[in-house]
């Protein structure tokens, strides 16, 4: 058993271990030398490339895929209490370890640098940890996607640094301690769980509250919530700011795109840095200046990490180039919030120059189509057409009355150019009958809608 590796986790069994969380945690584990199994809902490339790491995963939940010699069960909060095998755990008397705190012991005796906020989470650790290893610090992460294959989620470096990606959607980010912290933006979403902005607030002062005596808490100069957050916090821990604001510490001078690039130049201890981010859009050259400011703060070279950056080009399901059918290009993206729609919509009109832009959009979750299904429409009137699916519930039940039909009617209301799509297969069709050549077509949303891209290019291809 390799050093760190807590002992109620040398057998861990993961319930919904394909998910992209719990899907890294098993990974590192199986790294360190545990004996890992799970079980997942349905077959995918996770679970096969979980196997490949030597992870026993099973397929559906049942309580006999509980293993008698598991040490622990690791669960997330989708995880229903009524589930055949965390049932199971409580009659063998086993103990139950929420993903978070898993997390948190991998963790112990590292430098981890935690990544938080609405928006741009994957994406800024992805840089971390993209960065980090092309400086050769060999960096152990934890990222909520996919770098370039299944599986590519999380390692176990040999360096003495963790980046992981911190979520606030359960307030689980209680959970670390991080020497530095990043805050993006602080907005209301995850409205199952949150009632109100000051409970947001509340819950990221407790984040930023459990950085280390002497840690550094890099925060958006930029974002609203991210600026009242800093006010709350009053100084209480030290803290580096960023963004295009004037009193940013590390200042934004300049984003440049450059086709599906950007040249980014900032003001940092009153000295010009030029590099580039090799991923379109202002949001995610933002991005990239929090983790230079993270990486700065931790002791590493502004010059070194900037070069370093350039070695990011992308995450799994973040502006994704699919393929290119009938003169066509689909782009994958994991937008789902309205914030996130409109960034990723006004990145891909910067870069498309005069294409049109057409979107397959999913909506995710009925708590947040409730509270911003008009807000969704409105940012949905950014492309030139769209179709709208029904809503992805994942572990959620219904809500009567709130379907897909609140993005629609507030996506005409705004003058876009909108189709309800209510069966999943016809998508294709519908998306291709709209297409002609030099279109850029977006699937986006967080749930399965991602399934549709390479069917949308099949049937673009029949053309």
């Amino acid at each position: 058993m390799a050093p760190g590796l807590p002992v109620a986790m040398d057998r861990p069994h993961f319930i919904g271990i394909g998910g992209a969380g719990m899907s890294g945690i098993a990974r590192i584990l199986a790294q360190r030398g545990a004996a890992v199994a799970g079980s997942d809902a349905k077959e995918s490339a996770t679970a096969d490339a979980l196997r490949e790491q030597g992870a026993v995963v099973h397929i559906g939940h049942a309580a006999d895929h509980l293993a008698d010699d598991a040490t622990c069960v690791v669960v997330s909060s989708a995880i229903r209490p009524d589930n055949p095998e965390l049932v199971r755990a409580a009659e063998l008397g086993l103990p139950v370890v929420h993903r978070s705190d898993a997390l948190a012991a991998l963790m112990d005796g590292l430098r981890p640098i935690a990544v938080a906020g609405t928006h741009g989470k994957t994406t800024t650790t992805s840089m971390l940890a993209v960065a980090l290893s092309a400086l050769g610090l060999n960096p152990s992460y934890a990222i909520g996607g996919d770098l370039d294959a299944p599986g590519s989620n999380a390692l176990h470096g040999t360096g003495d640094i963790f980046v992981a990606e911190a979520d606030e959607s359960d307030r689980s980010f209680h959970a670390y301690r991080p020497e530095v912290a990043i805050v993006l933006n602080v907005e209301l979403d995850h409205h199952a769980n949150y009632a109100s902005m000051e409970e947001i607030y509340e819950s990221f002062e407790t984040f930023a509250a459990r950085i280390v005596p002497g840690g550094t808490l890099v925060v958006s100069a930029d974002h609203p919530g991210a600026r009242e957050l800093t006010r709350r916090l009053d100084g209480t821990v030290r803290t580096v700011t960023y963004g295009e604001a004037e009193d940013a510490d590390v200042r934004v001078l300049s984003i440049v795109p450059q086709g599906l690039r950007s040249e980014v130049t900032v003001l940092l201890d009153d000295r010009k840095l030029t590099f580039a981010v090799s991923v379109p859009g202002r949001h995610y050259a933002l991005n990239a200046v929090a983790a230079l400011a993270a990486g700065v703060a931790l002791g590493i070279p502004a010059a070194d990490l900037s070069g370093a950056i350039a070695a990011y080009t992308g995450v799994k399901r973040r502006l994704q180039l699919k393929g290119e059918a009938a003169g066509v290009q689909v782009i994958d993206s994991y937008a789902h919030h309205p914030t996130e729609m409109t960034a990723d919509l006004e990145a891909m009109r910067a870069a498309a120059g005069g294409s049109r832009i057409l979107v397959a959009f999913q909506p995710h979750l009925f708590s947040r189509t409730r509270e911003l299904g008009k807000e969704m429409g409105r940012a949905l009137a950014l492309a030139d057409a769209s179709a709208v699916l029904d809503i992805y519930p994942a572990r959620e039940d219904p809500i009567p009355g709130v379907t897909s039909e609140l993005i629609v009617e507030a996506a005409r209301a705004a003058g876009a150019d909108v189709t309800a799509v209510h069966d999943r297969d016809e998508v294709p069709e519908a998306v291709a009958g709209m297409a002609r050549p030099g279109d850029l077509v977006l699937t986006m949303g967080a749930g399965d809608v991602t399934d549709l891209g390479p069917r949308i290019l099949d049937r673009l291809a029949q053309q």
